[in-house]
């Protein structure tokens, strides 16, 4: 008979060091285990989740009803690439199409393969539909953004870590300041521009929260001037903020179909990372029929991309934001959060101001960028029994999965007081 050792934490991440690549830093904790707003690492140590895989696991770790769908459909069929029809494609499209009031979805994978999705369908359509020349179309983009690490992404990316020697890098974007609507009106007089790519709330950039009215005043103004609005909800969607999208304005309804909307929509959303719960990767790109439908066989594709497992997935986990109705608990939970964290910005030096919407928030570290201080203030985070991390040197983001209850927020706040009341720089 043969025992298997179980390997230490330090075992593990020497192994990851020895054999991986090392294109991230993560935080020194090994988990092997997840349920609901907790995980365990490998010593048995459990923890509150304060990141939630960057607003993958809204629904919380391993969420049942997510989980038995993949392992039913993964039972049955799992691939056939887009070569054939299958028997659940159709069903997940007319679900998520009638879930966010689009005529059409192209399923990709990834969050990144949905942006440049995004993108060539704006070019396409901008040449074939709006009259701009062929290879001539400008796309408007925000500083501060994170759209992902493709070349084409890192492109317009004012992130010298991210972009550097990573060239020659793709033309035909304008980067003008986020939350400036000025900026936008000078850059919409520039010629050929064929749309905006925009976050409604800057994750990466340390949820950078713009002003209440930006996100619907910038699309209006895109669209009255004949350029397409795109939203990348990749990360601010599925509830996270309170809303089923961040654009979405007032009510925290689990449907984009109510008056609260006002007429204001974007015209292409790109969705991930929540949008399978955490389970698999999935992402979309919605759009209505006369802008997806510049898209021709052969022209657009991905072989897993709309495969059966992805599309059980789908349905199960956006069943779940509305049976557990997590945009109103989300909602909740994050002004609660925010006034209890900004009672503790006020008592401390260390912490500087609280930003956020619903579940998405971010606390900015009295220090500059440079400095350890949010790197070392998680790591106690992390000892006292809350994994979260730092973004931008100096923020440390927090963004729980939305099942969480309001006994375990405020144990997370409690844990949160402490860590910052007994730091030392």
């Amino acid at each position: 008979m043969i025992t298997e050792t179980k390997r230490t934490s330090e075992e593990l991440i020497a192994i990851e060091e020895k054999h991986g690549a090392h294109n991230y830093h993560p935080l020194p904790v090994v988990l092997s285990r997840g349920e609901g707003v907790h995980v365990w690492d490998v010593e048995g140590k459990i923890y509150y989740d304060f990141l939630s895989a960057y607003s993958a696991v809204n629904q919380g770790h391993c969420h049942p009803k997510i989980v038995n769908a993949m392992k039913a459909q993964a039972e049955t069929l799992t691939l056939t690439s887009r070569a054939f029809y299958n028997d659940v494609l159709g069903e997940y499209e007319e679900y998520v199409t009638n879930f966010f009031d689009y005529d059409k979805v192209l399923p990709m994978n990834t969050g990144a393969e949905a942006v440049e999705t995004a993108i060539k369908l704006c070019r396409k359509w901008a040449y074939e539909k709006k009259g701009i020349a062929e290879d001539q179309a400008q796309i408007i983009v925000c500083e501060g953004n994170f759209h992902g690490r493709t070349t084409t992404i890192v492109s317009f990316s004012d992130d010298d870590n991210a972009r550097k020697n990573f060239g020659p890098f793709t033309a035909g974007f304008i980067s003008i300041p986020y939350n400036d609507l000025n900026a936008l009106e000078e850059a919409l007089k520039l010629p050929n521009v064929a749309g905006m790519l925009v976050e409604p709330i800057q994750g990466e950039a340390g949820v950078f929260t713009p002003d209440e009215d930006y996100i619907e005043r910038a699309a209006k103004m895109v669209q009255a001037a004949g350029g397409l609005f795109i939203a990348d909800e990749v990360q601010s969607g599925i509830a996270r903020t309170g809303r089923l999208l961040a654009v979405c304005k007032g009510c925290n309804c689990d449907t984009p179909k109510c008056d609260s909307k006002a007429g204001f929509k974007p015209d292409i959303l790109i969705l991930g990372k929540a949008l399978s719960g955490g389970a698999y990767p999935v992402s979309a790109v919605l759009a209505n029929d006369d802008i997806m439908m510049v898209i021709k066989p052969g022209q657009h594709g991905s072989t897993f991309g709309g495969n059966p497992v992805a599309a059980k997935v789908a349905i199960a986990a956006l069943e779940v934001v509305r049976e557990e109705e997590l945009a109103k608990r989300a909602d909740k939970l994050g002004n609660i959060f925010r006034a209890e964290i900004q009672k503790l910005v006020d008592e401390s030096d260390l912490l500087v101001k609280v930003r956020g919407k619903g579940l998405l928030n971010a606390i900015v570290i009295n220090d500059t960028e440079d400095s350890s201080t949010a790197w070392d203030l998680c790591i106690k985070l992390r000892d006292n029994g809350l994994l979260a991390k730092p973004t931008h040197g100096n923020i440390i983001r927090f963004a729980p999965p939305l099942v969480m209850t309001e006994d375990q927020l405020h144990e997370c706040v409690a844990i949160i007081r402490k860590t910052v009341t007994e730091f030392r720089k």
